[in-house]
């Protein structure tokens, strides 16, 4: 037999090295986070689960493990039947579940047995993650940052997927939050990721990431959503040089329209979220904005919601937790289309040097 275990923090930055990535625990653990790459094959599903807890509570441990040593061997060998059939001898797994090693233990003895050179996580799944967590500091800290402000619908995202298109490095928070940072940001059939899921995610991008080579990332606040960043991301952000996105009213208007589509095609879903400026903007303005809504005044909502809400506090809230927005590179866009973007992405990857001499520091 060949199982071997492997310290979490030696796993962190080895997973390359393995044929595949097994996460033995259930549905619904998997879900909420689990190792990049990693797949799930369940020891025990999520109903199976609850029947044996169930059985624990109700006849004791003894009773338990036999049920649950029976779901165990006939999930396994489902999982072996329909994916490791055609597996060479030199297949590499790397195993875990949560943490004491039951679940992913009885995976890797049979896979050892049948003669695969097996690694267990020591400590599973909880190991792992504060492994991560203790080196998220070190990857936000080793880069360097240039970050995309702008007011609300001036083309920030959709200047960061020209940058990215252009071969620029480009962390995008509101993608991988599944959220579009404002108050009316949620996307509609889009779930946010748990908090440790949003973690696992960062991480993952700041390794990829080449430390002599700026990262363009969108100027954020605490909180994309539900998703709060990292204490040592948001705090190496705050302190990097900024770009300023310049674009007319009009365009953002239209711009806004196109990107939460939505809000036009769901009356309901915007008055829903209009509710949500109640504390801040009161009951008379927002009952005001919806009955416009309801009467197909989208777009004059939109732009009173750009003067009203977004625009006011925008240069002061920005300059408060940006230190470098007075000195922004300002970068114009005379509309949104796509080849105005992509020629002010080129600009600014002709201006700002990728070479680590010219990199300005994140942190001063």
């Amino acid at each position: 037999m060949s199982v071997h275990t492997l310290p979490a923090a030696d796993a962190l930055h080895r997973l390359q090295d393995f044929d595949a990535i097994i996460d033995a625990r259930s549905e619904s653990e998997y879900a909420h986070d689990h190792l990049p790459g990693a797949v799930n094959w369940p020891s025990l599903h999520d109903e199976e689960r609850a029947r044996v807890g169930t059985l624990h509570r109700q006849a004791g441990p003894f009773e338990a493990r036999k049920l649950g040593a029976a779901l165990v061997a006939r999930n396994i060998a489902a999982h072996i039947e329909r994916a490791v059939v055609d597996k060479p001898k030199d297949w590499r797994p790397l195993l875990y579940c949560w943490r004491g090693g039951q679940r992913s233990g009885a995976l890797a003895l049979v896979l050892g047995r049948i003669g695969f050179r097996v690694s267990l996580i020591e400590g599973g799944y909880k190991a792992f993650r504060n492994a991560l967590r203790t080196d998220l500091p070190a990857q936000a800290g080793r880069l360097n940052y240039r970050v995309v402000c702008g007011p609300t619908g001036s083309g920030k995202t959709r200047l960061l997927h020209a940058l990215q298109a252009a071969g620029a490095q480009v962390l995008d928070l509101e993608a991988l939050a599944s959220h579009r940072a404002s108050v009316l940001g949620l996307i509609p059939g889009q779930p946010q990721p748990s908090q440790k899921r949003f973690e696992t995610l960062v991480w993952q991008r700041l390794c990829a990431f080449d430390a002599t080579r700026p990262v363009y990332v969108e100027a954020e606040s605490k909180k994309v959503g539900n998703c709060t960043l990292p204490d040592a991301l948001i705090e190496a952000m705050r302190a990097s040089p900024c770009l300023r996105v310049d674009l007319p009213e009009d365009e953002r208007v239209a711009l806004l329209l196109e990107d939460y589509p939505f809000f036009v095609s769901d009356p309901a879903f915007f008055s829903q979220r209009l509710d949500t400026l109640v504390a801040l903007r009161g009951h008379a303005l927002i009952n005001d904005w919806k009955a416009k809504v309801a009467a197909g005044q989208t777009e004059t909502v939109v732009r009173e919601l750009l003067a009203t809400h977004y625009d006011p506090g925008y240069a002061t809230s920005t300059r408060r937790n940006f230190t470098r927005f007075d000195q922004a590179e300002p970068v114009p866009l005379a509309d949104r289309s796509a080849p105005t973007l992509a020629r002010a992405s080129a600009r600014i990857l002709a201006m700002v040097s990728e070479t680590p001499a010219s990199l300005p520091a994140a942190q001063t």
